[in-house]
């Protein structure tokens, strides 16, 4: 009873101190890993040319790496790296991008959950060289494909 109170208490305190820094031009502040949700992610794997890297699994990072994802070590190595690097490994391609008409297969994948403190849904698919890219540097928390 005294931790949801508490939880509480601590989560109006960290809203009214990023009230402030935005108000006075500083931005917002990262979030606090006390009041962050773990980092729990599904990703979900289709059509990448290997039976066993296609389903959909579990992965837990922080602390020590655990879930039915098949390389959660690596995988959350290399989601630290991208949180200590300040990169956003689920960012869509912008819009604006131009990317090559290269097709690097049917595989698609959806990583759904919460990563730093905040939610992620993000869709994944190898259409274009842009796509390709963004799959291979989210591996190995995205498996090797066959094309």
């Amino acid at each position: 009873m005294l931790r949801p109170l508490l939880l509480a208490s601590l989560t109006a305190a960290a809203t009214a101190v990023t009230a402030t820094t935005t108000a006075f031009g500083l931005g917002t502040l990262p979030p606090l890993p006390l009041l962050s949700t773990p980092d729990s992610l599904t990703v979900s794997i289709e059509r990448s040319g290997h039976a066993e890297a296609d389903g959909t699994f579990e992965l837990r990072c922080g602390g020590t790496p655990g879930g039915t994802h098949p390389a959660a070590e690596n995988a959350c190595k290399r989601l630290a790296q991208f949180a200590q690097d300040g990169a956003d490994p689920f960012a869509p391609v912008p819009a604006d991008q131009m990317c090559t008409e290269q097709y690097g297969g049917p595989a698609t994948a959806h990583i759904t959950g919460h990563w730093k403190g905040r939610g992620v849904d993000a869709r994944f698919s190898r259409a274009n060289g842009c796509e390709i890219g963004r799959w291979e540097n989210l591996r190995p928390v995205l498996p090797r494909v066959t094309g």
